[in-house]
C-alpha cells in the first residue's frame, strides 16, 4: 500500500476524497429536496414521491451482488467514478429537461433507475478503499467520517435548499449538483488509491460472474462470527425500522398534527447522528470494536424506546438526539471489524452481500409498523379500558398516538435483545479474536486458525 506516486494518499488522500464526496452528497440532497417539492406541487400525490424511491431501490438491490464483483475485479477508484458519473448524467438530463420546460414526473423515475444502478457501486467501493488507503488503526476514524457523509447533508440540505430555491430556482440547484459531481470526479482523479493485493481466498473465489456474486454470501455464512454480527444488524435494523416508521404518526397524533413538532424531533435525531459522527471521527471508537457495535445497539435502542413512552416535546427531542448519537459508533466499529477481517480483494463482494442483507429489512419494517400500529395497537390504546391498556397503561398514557408509542417501545426492546444476544453468543462477542486480521491470515495454517477459534468460544 505504499504510495509510489506523487499523488496524495493515506489519510490526507482519503480526506480529500471524503471532502469531494460530502460536498457532492450535500448538493444531491438539496436537489432531492427541491425535486420533491416540485413533484408534490405538480401531482399533490405522496404516491408519486414514493415511486421515485421505488425506482431507485429496486435496481439498486438487483445489481448490488454484481456491483460487488465489479468492484473486486476492476480499479476501485474507477468504480467510484462510475457511480458519480451515473448520478451526474441523470442530474444533467433532469437539468436540461427542466431548463427547456419539458420536465415530467416520469423523467424522474427514469433518472432514479440510473442513480440506483450507479449507487450500487459507491458504498462497497468506498468502504473497500479504506482498507487499501489507510492502516487498520485508522479504520474507526475513517468510518466515522463516512457516517458524516451519510448523516450530515440530511441536517443542512433542506435548510440550504429552502433558502436557495427562491433565489436560483430548481435549475440553479440542479446546476450546483452537476458542478459538485464534476468536483468529486476530479478529486478522485487527483488522489492515489492503491489496488488491493491478491489473496489465496480471492484466487479461490474467481470464476464466472454469478459464482463470484454468490461468493460474498457464502463467505459470510461460512464464518459464524461474521454471520453473528450480520444477524445483530439484521434484527436491529428490522426493529429500529419499525420504530422509526411509527415515530411520525405518534408525534402527529400526540400533538394534533403539529408538523413543527415532528420536524423538531426528526431534526434532533439528525443532529445527534452528526455529533456522533464528529466524535467517532476524532476518537475512533473502543479498542475492542465489538463493544461499539453491541453496546451501541443496546444504548441506542433504550433511548429510542423512551421516545415512545414520552408525551412532552422537549423529552422527545432529547431522547431522539441521544438515540442517534451512538449510530456512527455502531456503524464505524462494525465497518472496522469487517475491513480488518475480510481480505481487501474480496471486500467488494462481501460488503455488497452485507448491504443487500441489511437493506432487505427496508420494505419489511414499514409494512409491519403500518399493519400493527393502524389495526391493532392504536385502536386498542385509544381508550383506557381493555387488555392492552390494563397491561401497558402505566407505560404510555392511553389516547391518540399511544398505540404508536407502544409500538416504538416494544420494537426498540427487540433492538436491545439483538445487542444482548450478540454478547451472549461467543462467536459474535469474540469475533475480533476468533477471526485473524486479513494481513495475518497468510501466516496462519488451517490448524492454527482452528485452534484460535476453539480457544475463544
Amino acid at each position: 500500500m505504499q504510495n509510489k506516486t506523487n499523488r496524495p494518499s493515506g489519510m490526507f488522500g482519503f480526506t480529500l476524497v471524503w471532502i469531494g464526496q460530502i460536498v457532492s452528497v450535500l448538493a444531491t440532497s438539496m436537489s432531492t429536496f427541491a425535486l420533491s417539492i416540485w413533484v408534490f406541487e405538480k401531482t399533490s400525490s405522496a404516491t408519486a414521491l414514493g415511486l421515485v424511491q421505488v425506482f431507485f431501490i429496486t435496481p439498486f438491490l438487483l445489481i448490488t451482488p454484481i456491483a460487488g464483483v465489479m468492484v473486486d475485479r476492476h480499479n476501485r477508484k474507477l468504480m467510484m467514478m462510475v457511480s458519480d458519473l451515473a448520478a451526474g448524467l441523470a442530474t444533467i438530463a433532469i437539468l436540461i429537461l427542466q431548463a427547456f420546460g419539458v420536465l415530467e414526473v416520469w423523467h424522474l423515475y427514469a433518472a432514479a433507475i440510473l442513480q440506483g444502478l450507479g449507487n450500487a457501486f459507491q458504498w462497497p467501493a468506498f468502504s473497500a478503499t479504506i482498507s487499501t488507503m489507510l492502516p487498520k488503526e485508522q479504520y474507526g476514524r475513517a468510518n466515522g467520517m463516512m457516517s458524516l457523509v451519510q448523516m450530515g447533508p440530511g441536517v443542512v440540505a433542506p435548510m440550504m435548499a429552502g433558502a436557495l430555491l427562491p433565489l436560483i430556482g430548481l435549475t440553479g440547484i440542479l446546476s450546483l449538483d452537476v458542478i459538485t459531481f464534476i468536483l468529486a470526479i476530479l478529486v478522485l482523479l487527483f488522489v492515489h488509491v492503491p489496488q488491493p493485493p491478491g489473496s489465496e481466498e480471492g484466487a479461490q473465489a474467481q470464476g464466472h460472474i454469478l459464482k463470484e456474486a454468490a461468493f460474498g454470501f457464502l463467505y459470510i455464512f461460512a464464518r459464524p462470527s461474521l454471520l453473528g454480527l450480520q444477524l445483530v444488524f439484521f434484527f436491529g435494523n428490522l426493529c429500529m425500522g419499525i420504530a422509526f416508521t411509527a415515530i411520525s404518526p405518534m408525534v402527529l397524533l400526540r400533538t394534533g398534527n403539529d408538523s413543527v413538532s415532528l420536524g423538531a424531533v426528526l431534526s434532533a435525531g439528525a443532529v445527534g447522528g452528526v455529533v456522533g459522527g464528529v466524535v467517532m471521527s476524532l476518537w475512533g471508537g473502543f479498542k475492542r470494536r465489538v463493544h461499539g457495535v453491541l453496546a451501541g445497539w443496546i444504548i441506542s435502542s433504550v433511548f429510542f424506546s423512551l421516545v415512545g413512552v414520552g408525551t412532552w416535546l422537549p423529552f422527545w427531542v432529547v431522547m431522539s438526539a441521544l438515540s442517534s448519537l451512538p449510530g456512527p459508533l455502531i456503524d464505524g466499529s462494525n465497518q472496522a471489524i469487517w475491513q480488518s477481517k475480510v481480505p481487501p480483494d474480496l471486500q467488494g463482494r462481501v460488503f455488497s452481500a452485507r448491504m443487500l442483507i441489511a437493506w432487505f429489512t427496508n420494505p419489511i419494517s414499514p409494512l409491519i409498523a403500518g399493519l400493527t400500529g393502524d389495526y391493532l395497537l392504536e385502536p386498542a390504546m385509544r381508550v383506557s379500558s381493555g387488555i392492552l391498556p390494563s397491561i401497558f397503561g402505566w407505560l404510555t398514557a392511553p389516547g391518540p398516538g399511544a398505540g404508536m408509542g407502544l409500538l416504538i417501545f416494544l420494537s426498540c426492546f427487540g433492538g436491545v435483545i439483538a445487542g444482548v444476544a450478540g454478547y451472549l453468543n461467543p462467536y459474535t462477542r469474540n469475533a475480533e479474536t476468533i477471526l485473524p486480521d486479513h494481513d495475518a491470515t497468510e501466516k496462519l495454517s488451517t490448524t492454527e486458525v482452528t485452534k484460535l477459534t476453539e480457544e475463544n468460544i
